[in-house]
């Protein structure tokens, strides 16, 4: 069974700093992103890595504060978050795709986690 389980959202305030975890069980992907849905609007990427090469994909709005990066042996996958912005302030979900696939587009990814609240006060 394919699971994704994501921790380490919580409340912080502006400037602060929090690192998400995503564990996966019952498969290894090809690569893992994590994308965030806030209040009212559509859900969009994050950021992305591949297993294998540990090539990262970040969307513009988080460059210079987020990084992604991955534990192989641990089949898991860290979103460190730094200089958080209350417009940060989202569920974030991480996703996993088993094949070759533009890592921006969530269409492409087989699994998801249930994702973690991240709350960013000002």
């Amino acid at each position: 069974q394919v699971q994704l389980v994501e921790s380490g959202g919580g409340l912080v305030q502006a400037g602060g700093s929090l690192r998400l975890s995503c564990a996966a069980s019952g498969r290894t992907f090809s690569a893992m992103g994590w994308f965030r849905q806030a209040p009212g609007q559509e859900r969009e990427f994050v950021a992305a890595i591949f297993r294998s090469t540990g090539w990262t994909y970040l969307a513009d709005y988080v460059k210079g504060r987020f990084t992604i990066s991955r534990d192989n042996a641990k089949n898991t996958v860290y979103l460190q978050m730094n200089s958080l912005k209350p417009e940060d302030t989202a569920v974030y979900y991480c996703a996993a795709v088993t094949g070759v696939a533009r890592l921006n587009d969530e269409n492409q990814y087989d699994s998801w986690g249930q994702g973690t609240q991240v709350t960013v006060s000002s």
